[in-house]
């Protein structure tokens, strides 16, 4: 899907600047950035694939961790406009490991006090992380650490992690935080919705996601594994530690072998202009170069904000939750704007569509999330789409 080169020559460098400032001020080896509308695109690149190593290019692909939650949840969406699945149906009829949950009495107390769910878990709670599997926050907690422990919860490992029937059977041992639909806990969800994505279409995650977005929107570079051809132009994955990056994936790494379980939460691979598509697909009502890829439905309950949260919500910080994003509903920093719909990944990217102004921006690098600036090296680029997205206005 071709792009035409740029919005205007002043986007263009705004852009450029943001992406050489974060690799010269803040450390990033690389970025690859863009900000695009339907016929027209302004794309920067800047340092390098790995520290010492090649130039970043466009093409450049990327583990785009978080990223992957919209990316499962249009695919969700897809299957619930052809009839496969419903948002309100229990999740029992695909996953029977979670017909009987019980509750846990005091979220941060034994797993072994607990009540009976006074109702099921919908297919709607594990795309808007309302099940109640997963973190609600940040300190340590009995229920944290066996997310960790039996779930492989924020452990980018993918080969490490098992088959997903015995996941999922670890899954059901799992007490939940709260009642379905009832609270909001981070991450685990979107797992859950990819393994049940598997079962009721009867194949793979990925089988999915091509038969629903990868194939009709051209999204070639974007998957569970790197194919050979890949690994060349894949950037090298760094973490924080202290004032240093230390590499924790080199190209052909732990994303470029066998994978047990495709992570539906933080499991993709992926690449600029593949990104780009989705978030025009999106912002284009669900149908591209006539055809129809989500019904305009689907889309709308997408970008459709979900409940406030406090301005001291760990995660959400005041904005809401959608389907496998969050939606703008204050405007608390300068790079928030209402309406706005996406989120951010761990290993330091970001993805984000302006429905009035009808950009998306997307903000990849190879930078892990954890150190003091993480939002000065994050927020520029969203910042200059929530501009052009309260010039529209």
């Amino acid at each position: 899907m071709a792009l035409a080169p740029t919005l205007t020559m002043d986007v263009d460098a705004e852009l450029q600047r943001i992406a050489d400032e974060a690799v010269q001020r803040h450390g990033v080896p690389g970025v690859v950035t863009g900000l695009a509308r339907p016929d027209e695109a302004s794309v920067a690149v800047s340092g390098a694939r790995a520290i010492g190593g090649e130039p970043m290019t466009r093409d450049t692909v990327f583990r785009i961790a978080s990223l992957t939650k919209p990316v499962v949840a249009a695919a969700a969406m897809a299957l619930v406009d052809r009839g496969t699945i419903r948002l309100d149906a229990p999740v029992e009829t695909w996953l029977p490991e979670l017909a009987a949950p019980r509750v846990l009495r005091d979220p941060a107390g034994p797993l072994d006090d607990t009540v009976p769910a006074e109702g099921p878990i919908l297919v709607e709670h594990l795309l808007a992380l309302r099940a109640g599997l997963g973190f609600a926050g940040f300190e340590p907690t009995p229920h944290s650490a066996a997310l960790m422990e039996r779930l492989h919860q924020g452990q980018p490992d993918p080969p490490g992690w098992p088959h997903p029937d015995t996941w999922m059977a670890a899954a059901g041992t799992m007490p939940l935080l709260h009642q379905p639909g009832r609270g909001w806990s981070y991450n685990t969800g979107l797992d859950l919705a990819g393994v049940l994505l598997s079962r009721a279409a009867g194949t793979s995650l990925q089988e999915v996601l091509a038969d629903t977005l990868l194939e009709p929107l051209g999204m070639r570079d974007t998957g569970f594994r790197l194919r050979p051809e890949q690994v060349a132009r894949t950037a090298t994955a760094y973490m924080p530690r202290g004032a240093e990056l230390v590499e924790t994936d080199a190209p052909d790494g732990m994303w470029a072998g066998e994978i047990g379980f495709e992570s539906g939460a933080d499991g993709l691979v992926s690449s600029l202009d593949d990104l780009l598509a989705l978030g025009r697909m999106l912002l284009a009502g669900g149908e591209v170069g006539g055809t129809r890829v989500l019904s305009s439905a689907s889309v709308a309950r997408l970008l459709r904000p979900g409940e406030p949260s406090s301005p001291e919500h760990p995660f959400l910080q005041g904005q809401s939750w959608s389907l496998g994003g969050s939606v703008d509903v204050v405007e608390l920093r300068p790079w928030e704007v209402r309406g706005r719909y996406g989120w951010i990944g761990g290993s330091g990217t970001a993805f984000s569509v302006y429905p009035r102004s009808r950009t998306v921006a997307v903000w990849l690098t190879q930078h892990g999330l954890g150190a003091p600036d993480d939002d000065e090296r994050l927020t520029p680029p969203l910042t200059l789409a929530a501009g052009l997205e309260r010039a529209a206005r």
